[in-house]
């Protein structure tokens, strides 16, 4: 995991007088004159991640205040410190300047912006949100653009890059004061556009102030971080934000249900709508529609139109009608950001169409040949995710379908009886076994799972389909022993982790691999298996 101080910033950092820094954003101080001189260089809002020239911000947190860990700061190297009027009360006595403001949170997108020199209105920055797809939307995004010669930066849920340095992420948005040092470097290192995830964490939390977007793309909207956000209208809402004029320039909305339709609606930007099936009696008609989808490969290609007639073929190597979305939503924000469509089919061509792989996104570990399963990894965290993710596979699956998943402890327990049920809906056997668990008690999180797997299959078996619920743990032990009781031509999906490699149980960091496991249990069946 990495840890606050493996922080990408800029080699090259440049001074910002402090003093121009408290005029410009309006903020007090109780000594002016101790800003005359002072510098800085960076801004960090952590003090384990502050290095010699930052500007501290200590902001108020659930259960302390930064304002506490301000002198820590300071002995670090922090020249300044920027906090509130509660915050200044507690400081004590600092030898550097202290700044204050009312709301220093909604001030630290916007200072790191100042400070590192507007490093967002250098790029041509692509943001997505939407509960699934949106890293799998990045990572076509930027392959797209790299087909069209562009150097590109990348910041999501698995990694974050800059040109060709890689670390992995530890939120799939960064800290404010983190992204723009993020993209500062990026900047230095020759970077020209940026496809960045935007969560709605990052947007109720403001980790993305100080960014307006070129394009904003939203994928889609499902049952997902209630226990954040309270409740869906709430959850769109904050997504919603982005495609108002303080977060982007124009969008690119995926209308292929209700939530869609409501986010191209409210959007107070300009928006071109993609639409990837058929419409709803009474919905508007789409900017951009996709049709002939046919198999090709893995994946999917088809063909998409506009309504004034313009159309490009276009192919992605995941499997699933919602990656079809994934990449018209993809092709759309880049021909919206002013790439001509000539180029773009030139670009689709030379780089093999969106064939991105996307770590842990349908990743598939074992292809199956019929002595041993097809092995399949994917994120699939929330009911919609998982739905999806199981009818993308069973077109292709001669063999049982079988799914391996879990819930999240500490998030959202209303949708995990619903991931039971679509879980038992998609598969023909089902093993429940632990996700994160969290703090929480990992067998009453899977007992919660189970009991909605449970009474969906007591509801297939009355409807005359068989289906198989089990409970396994721990979830290495259910991977391993569901590949080794698969069939050759079964289907097993590894859903709910994806790319990650530590499973936090009860704050502690276990190393575990979906990938690993799986390719381990595939090793342990061929020696098993005698050859011919």
């Amino acid at each position: 995991m990495t840890s606050p101080t493996d922080r990408i910033r800029p080699a090259v950092l440049v001074p910002r007088p402090v003093a121009e820094l408290a005029a410009r954003f309006d903020l007090t101080t109780s000594d002016p004159g101790t800003l005359a001189e002072v510098q800085v260089t960076a801004v960090a809002s952590d003090n384990r991640a502050v290095s010699d020239g930052d500007l501290f911000v200590a902001l108020p947190g659930a259960r302390a205040h930064g304002a506490a860990f301000a002198a820590d700061a300071v002995a670090r190297g922090a020249r300044a410190v920027l906090t509130d009027p509660e915050g200044a009360a507690d400081l004590g006595d600092l030898s550097v300047p202290v700044l204050v403001t009312d709301e220093p949170r909604l001030l630290l997108g916007p200072v790191a912006a100042w400070v590192h020199g507007a490093p967002a209105e250098r790029l041509t920055t692509f943001g997505v949100t939407g509960t699934n797809g949106k890293t799998t939307t990045t990572y076509q995004l930027d392959h797209l653009l790299r087909a069209l010669g562009r150097r590109g930066g990348l910041v999501g849920t698995v990694e974050t890059r800059s040109g060709d340095r890689v670390l992995p992420s530890r939120l799939t948005t960064p800290e404010a004061s983190d992204l723009q040092a993020v993209l500062a470097a990026m900047c230095e290192d020759g970077v020209d556009s940026l496809s960045m995830e935007v969560s709605s964490h990052a947007i109720a939390m403001h980790r993305v102030d100080g960014v307006v977007y070129d394009v904003a793309g939203f994928t889609n909207l499902s049952q997902d971080h209630l226990d954040f956000h309270g409740d869906l209208a709430t959850y769109f809402a904050a997504k919603a934000e982005l495609f108002t004029p303080a977060r982007s320039r124009q969008g690119v909305v995926v209308v292929d249900d209700v939530w869609g339709e409501r986010m191209a609606a409210a959007a107070t930007v300009p928006v071109q709508t993609v639409r990837t099936g058929p419409a709803r009696e009474g919905a508007p008609a789409a900017d951009w529609t996709v049709a002939e989808v046919a198999p090709r490969g893995t994946g999917s290609a088809f063909t998409l139109t506009h309504a004034d007639g313009r159309s490009l073929r276009a192919w992605t190597s995941l499997p699933g009608h919602f990656n079809v979305a994934n990449a018209a939503l993809a092709v759309v924000m880049v021909l919206a950001s002013g790439v001509a469509l000539d180029d773009v089919v030139a670009a689709l061509e030379a780089g093999d169409g969106l064939s991105a792989q996307v770590p842990g996104r349908m990743e598939v570990v074992g292809p199956g040949d019929g002595t041993h399963p097809r092995v399949v990894v994917d994120f699939a965290h929330n009911t919609d995710a998982l739905e999806l993710a199981l009818a993308a596979l069973r077109p292709t699956t001669t063999g049982r379908l079988v799914v391996i998943f879990g819930a999240t402890g500490d998030r959202d327990p209303g949708k995990r009886p619903l991931m039971g049920a679509a879980a038992v809906a998609g598969a023909d056997v089902v093993v429940v076994t632990d996700d994160d668990p969290h703090d929480e008690d990992a067998a009453a999180v899977r007992a919660a799972v189970r009991a909605g797997a449970e009474a969906a299959r007591d509801r297939a078996v009355a409807a005359g389909r068989d289906v198989t619920v089990t409970e396994v743990a721990p979830r290495a032990e259910a991977i391993r022993r569901a590949v080794l009781e698969a069939a050759g031509t079964d289907t097993v999906l590894v859903a709910g982790r994806g790319h990650e490699t530590l499973q936090e149980v009860r704050g502690v960091d276990l190393e575990l691999d979906d990938r690993v496991e799986a390719r381990a249990a595939l090793r342990a069946r061929a020696e098993r298996t005698p050859t011919a």
